[in-house]
């Protein structure tokens, strides 16, 4: 009877503590992908037997309503691996790519993040399209030394807060925010401006942005209101009919920013649009329709058609994925790249398959990256030295919205050094 009794509490005692256990850990969220084709790259550096399987991944979102930018995050990539990979396949290793869904959601790309650095053979990251959810999800990729090489993240915090992993091709918003100010002030006279933002690091921090170097340049900001409504802006455009101002101001993604300005329009609002690069996306016209047609935005990007170095790129991501190229995939495509290179030169160093604090010290030593939408050299805080910045007008040409895009005008062009 002892012996019984003395095995029941034993096993009592085992179904508590595996009661007690803790939550599983957040699911990952890969979308399901084909292993990259061959690259056609040029050839890379003699290698003495390396082997292993390395893998980059992205994280943009693949669904919702922001898919459209994030999905050619993650194919620009695809391609860039594809064309560029051999420098690491002719050493011996087997390339991959490892997309995860983001969802544009700080919570998802965090979780993802943790799922991520669990995987050893992940070297480097392309990644994000929303600054916010890069801002979440870099805690974890700093705690595993993991690069990330962003072609599209803007909020300043990206490179300021101190992550020595974090690196990004793109320019700012403390300085796009002061472009898109200038051109409202001197190119189109503005005199008065009601801002909106999406309340979001990278929407209310670049309107930030603008309103400080509108107050400073003496125009006047009839309002300042930050918004997470989706489809109805009735009790956003009342006031904004009433001040009657000059310019909307808009920042935040095309997806909130097409059907407010479609319902503006429709009100009777007069107003001119402005925004930052957020709005650089042809589901802006499908959506918004004429609304949108002529009207301005800035952005650290523009068509791919404005690179002429991305004209093979162009023709072959139409090839293969059977549209045009949306923005920012070219950027992809280039960031892919620098994490390829990054990684050959760290496996060089090492001799073999490197871990990922030795690919990001060799990132800190890449020099000069040649790619497709620029060159690409970085400061110690991970900018680029030097960033582009345009100011574009939508297209009035009749046509479907991704071919119209394409076609929108490139008015002007800066390149500003890094602040």
């Amino acid at each position: 009877m002892k012996r019984i009794s003395a095995f029941l509490i034993f096993a009592l005692l085992g179904a508590l503590l595996a009661a007690c256990g803790g939550a599983p850990a957040a699911a990952p969220t890969a979308a399901p992908t084909t292993p990259p084709a061959e690259a056609t790259a040029a050839p890379a550096p003699p290698s003495g037997g390396m082997t292993g399987v390395i893998k980059i991944a992205t994280q943009s979102p693949l669904s919702g309503p922001q898919a459209a930018l994030g999905v050619g995050i993650r194919n620009g990539a695809e391609l860039g691996l594809e064309q560029l990979g051999k420098t690491l396949t002719d050493m011996g290793f087997t390339v991959e790519l490892a997309p995860f869904d983001d969802q544009a959601k700080p919570e998802v790309g965090s979780a993802n993040a943790k799922n991520i650095i669990s995987d050893n053979d992940i070297l480097c990251l392309v990644g994000h399209l929303n600054s916010g959810v890069a801002l979440a999800s870099l805690p974890d990729y700093q705690a595993a030394s993991l690069v990330m090489v962003s072609p599209a993240n803007t909020n300043p915090k990206i490179t300021e807060s101190g992550y020595p992993n974090a690196f990004r091709i793109v320019g700012r918003d403390d300085v796009q925010g002061a472009v898109g100010e200038e051109f409202a002030r001197t190119e189109l006279n503005i005199k008065s401006v009601y801002i909106i933002h999406d309340k979001t690091d990278y929407g209310q921090g670049v309107a930030e942005f603008f309103r400080q170097n509108a107050e400073k340049n003496g125009i006047t900001v009839l309002g300042f209101e930050g918004t997470e409504e989706k489809s109805v802006f009735d009790s956003i455009l009342t006031p904004i009919q009433a001040a009657n101002p000059d310019l909307i101001y808009f920042g935040g993604i095309y997806d909130q920013a097409a059907p407010l300005f479609k319902q503006a329009r429709d009100r009777g609002i007069t107003a001119a649009f402005l925004g930052p690069d957020g709005l650089d996306s042809p589901v802006l016209l499908e959506v918004a329709g004429d609304a949108v047609k002529g009207m301005y935005y800035t952005s650290v990007a523009a068509p791919v058609s404005q690179f002429p170095d991305a004209a093979k790129f162009a023709e072959d991501y139409q090839a293969k994925y059977n549209e045009a190229a949306p923005p920012f995939s070219a950027q992809a495509y280039d960031a892919a790249g620098i994490c390829i290179q990054a990684i050959a030169n760290a496996a060089t160093a090492a001799n073999g398959k490197p871990t990922r604090a030795q690919v990001l010290e060799a990132m800190k030593t890449l020099g000069t990256f040649k790619g497709i939408t620029g060159s690409y050299e970085f400061n110690a805080k991970g900018d680029p030295v030097k960033g582009a910045y345009f100011v574009l007008q939508v297209s009035t040409e009749a046509g479907a919205p991704a071919e119209v895009w394409n076609k929108n005008a490139v008015v002007k062009r800066l390149e500003i050094a890094a602040p």
